[in-house]
């Protein structure tokens, strides 16, 4: 049985029963702003960039795994797999919001998804169990420090790899590829993001998809919130018009709440990865080969079609790439 720590307070048991709140939609973009929520408006500052704030523009790609696995039990001595296998369990900072990615399914208890999938396999390829983990729920803007403060190994929570992230942690190479879209009514008239002109739309505080929002010129509220189903919760309240996120986040609120459609172009592409401690170069060469030995034997894709499959097309895991 896997240990799960709460890391935040828990505002929502799970996705479900968020989705089950009724809703209550508001005409026009007269809507009152969330309590606590940060609402700004327009670009950002002239000469910065979405996703990066430190000046970085160019991310690098990831490192190349050095030969075969080790067996599991048999970590090499001194590696940080081994300080893992000592501890006797992977602590992994995941999400417990995000339906089909990574969320508590109402009826065990049990987190699961695409993501959780990814720290199974990790935990198996240390400990040849997949359930020796310890979840930690973590908001998205607490990725970063969790991994910096040591308080997770590993952070698998549609963690976008990003320059400026990079300055900060190690990412492995990325396992699936995402595109950011936005959330509306199922009866809006609104075809493309332009159409909110005005309206407060809602994401992640601290998150890429915030970013890419902010510096839109065309006038949005952008409304930050902990989470997404925090966002949920909100826009099912008619407080905000429309919520954006990655689509494959958005297909799992779209699948659960019949009220909504996924509408617009792309707004932004993303590409998912494990974060881990900066420059525990041993633990990012060990899982990029676990993530290639998953994209090898079809495992990575299985999974991606088992919680997927709902969007059409369906994401295929993204190719490795690596600087050396």
């Amino acid at each position: 049985m896997s240990v799960v720590n709460i890391a935040r307070p828990v505002r929502y048991l799970c996705v479900a029963a968020v989705l089950a709140v009724a809703s209550l939609w508001v005409a026009g973009a007269g809507t009152a702003t969330p309590s606590g929520a940060a609402v700004t408006g327009g670009a950002p500052a002239p000469g910065t960039t979405p996703g990066a704030t430190s000046g970085c523009t160019q991310t690098k790609e990831s490192l190349r795994p050095m030969g075969a696995l080790p067996a599991p039990g048999a970590m090499p001595r001194g590696s940080t797999m081994a300080a893992i296998a000592g501890r006797g369990r992977l602590i992994a900072g995941v999400d417990q919001g995000k339906y089909l990615v990574g969320y508590r399914n109402p009826m065990t208890g049990d987190l699961q998804g695409s993501d959780i999938d990814i720290v199974r396999q990790i935990a198996a390829a240390i400990f040849g169990d997949p359930n020796r983990v310890q979840f930690v729920v973590l908001d998205v803007a607490d990725r970063v420090g969790a991994i910096e403060r040591g308080q997770v190994d590993v952070v698998v929570n549609t963690f976008t790899v990003t320059c400026d992230r990079q300055q900060h942690v190690d990412f492995s190479t990325a396992y699936l590829a995402a595109a950011q879209r936005v959330l509306v009514p199922i009866n809006s008239k609104v075809t493309e993001i332009e159409g909110l002109t005005g309206a407060q739309v809602c994401t992640s505080v601290g998150s890429t998809t915030e970013q890419v929002l902010r510096a839109l010129p065309i006038g949005l509220h952008v409304v930050s919130l902990p989470g997404i189903p925090d966002c949920m919760v909100e826009f099912q309240r008619g407080r905000v018009a429309a919520v954006s996120s990655d689509d494959v986040i958005l297909a799992g609120l779209a699948a659960q709440d019949p009220q909504t459609k996924v509408i617009g172009r792309p707004l932004a592409h993303a590409l998912y990865a494990v974060g881990m401690k900066h420059d525990a170069t041993d633990f990012v060469r060990f899982v990029n080969a676990v993530l290639e030995r998953a994209r090898s034997d079809g495992s990575l894709a299985h999974s991606d079609q088992r919680w997927l499959g709902v969007l059409d097309p369906v994401p295929q895991p993204a190719p490795a790439r690596y600087r050396d």
